[in-house]
């Protein structure tokens, strides 16, 4: 069963993604794919520890490469999340790449090791502004990878103001 959550900034994605995985009776894991670079991802990583304090998770920190993510089959896996991973693969050096098609695959194949995978993703490029060149062409990819998981996916929840909200499928706890 593969869900993709999304939803703005601190709208209760990652909340969501959790619960879904709490009656899980299977051995957890937690793929963090954001970079430890500044204060305000330190910051947000403590939060998401302490969120997943006493929820017997093994995390895994992959900041790219997801295909190649080493998880005992029938697993529970969270996915924490597309938007970081987007960005890990895409802004590589003084190269920019294109990195949809190896994030879906590598997606693909980690949903086939796993029971249950939870997504987390982020909305992005709702807002109509218009970015430099680099920020456009991650909108432009993130909306690729977003539609492509989202055909994957069995469902699909979009967490508005902590409510979730079933885009596909059905809302899961």
């Amino acid at each position: 069963m593969i869900t993709l959550v999304t939803g703005g900034t601190k709208c209760g994605k990652s909340g969501y993604a959790e619960k879904i995985l709490e009656c899980f009776e299977g051995q957890k894991y937690y793929i963090a794919t954001m970079n430890p670079v500044g204060d305000d991802a330190e910051e947000i990583i403590a939060r998401h520890v302490e969120m997943r304090c006493g929820k017997n998770y093994v995390t895994v920190e992959r900041l790219r490469d997801i295909g190649d993510t080493e998880i005992p089959d029938g697993s529970g896996v969270l996915l924490e999340c597309v938007g970081n991973l987007c960005a890990n693969e895409m802004f590589v050096g003084a190269e920019i790449l294109d990195p949809a098609n190896k994030i879906v695959e590598g997606i693909k194949r980690l949903s086939e090791k796993t029971s249950e995978l939870v997504i987390v993703t982020n909305e992005v490029g709702s807002d109509g502004n218009d970015y430099s060149p680099d920020t456009m062409a991650y909108i432009k990819q993130m909306g690729i990878i977003n539609r492509r998981i989202a055909e994957l996916a069995d469902n699909v929840v979009e967490c508005v103001y902590g409510i979730p909200i079933a885009r596909k499928g059905s809302i899961i706890c």
